[in-house]
């Protein structure tokens, strides 16, 4: 796949990412605490912020800035994936969807990349004990919640909207500190143990752009 068809895709697909991570924030801001990751009930300050979060325009530009952009980054990232992707063309694919769903929430794809790693090892087909699905491990309450109970969290791009929205919350309450987001979205509050091995594997197969790991 050509960058400029890799935009192309992306774009297509904006709107749906777009309308998702409305419905997720709201989601997130009205839902009760279940236990599981993405689920932590917001105070009164947080839902006081995610009210004006949500009377915001979310972005839905492409994910590169131009071709070049795109083409050093796909160049520079597959050569990371390989590791855990056999076929080039399944990683080409892969890449243009995490750097697309990565930009539409405001992430890094690093980030995202470091997480998938630690959450699936890239496997769309995982299951947790818990029953928590796909690249990033989203639970399948979440469709529910949002109205989109025939949503498929084993498709890539569907798992990535919900994955990388629900981690824009946790960035945005924890006023982008990394480890206290990580540990939100992992269900893991107060602990350093899941967000360090995040860090480690950014830090070891990821890192491209300089990211603040203080906090």
């Amino acid at each position: 796949m050509t960058a400029r068809a890799a935009r192309g895709r992306a774009a297509g697909y904006s709107g749906f990412c777009g309308a998702l991570g409305s419905a997720v924030l709201a989601a997130l801001l009205s839902t009760a605490s279940l236990g599981q990751p993405g689920a932590t009930p917001a105070s009164d300050e947080d839902r006081d912020a995610l009210r004006r979060f949500l009377g915001e325009n979310i972005a839905s530009a492409s994910g590169f800035s131009d071709r070049f952009a795109a083409e050093a980054w796909l160049v520079l990232m597959d050569g990371r994936l390989a590791r855990f992707v056999d076929e080039a063309s399944e990683r080409v694919t892969l890449l243009n969807q995490i750097h697309s769903a990565a930009a539409q929430a405001g992430l890094s794809p690093e980030l995202v990349l470091a997480l998938i790693e630690v959450e699936s090892a890239f496997d769309r087909f995982a299951i947790s004990r818990v029953g928590a699905q796909g690249l990033m491990q989203v639970m399948p309450f979440w469709k529910n919640e949002i109205g989109r109970g025939s949503d498929n969290l084993t498709d890539n791009q569907t798992n990535l909207a919900y994955g990388c929205r629900i981690l824009q919350y946790y960035l945005e309450r924890e006023d982008g500190a990394l480890h206290r987001a990580l540990a939100a979205y992992n269900g893991s509050s107060g602990s350093r143990v899941y967000s360090d091995r995040v860090a480690r594997a950014w830090r070891e197969h990821w890192r491209n752009e300089p990211l603040d790991w203080s906090r």
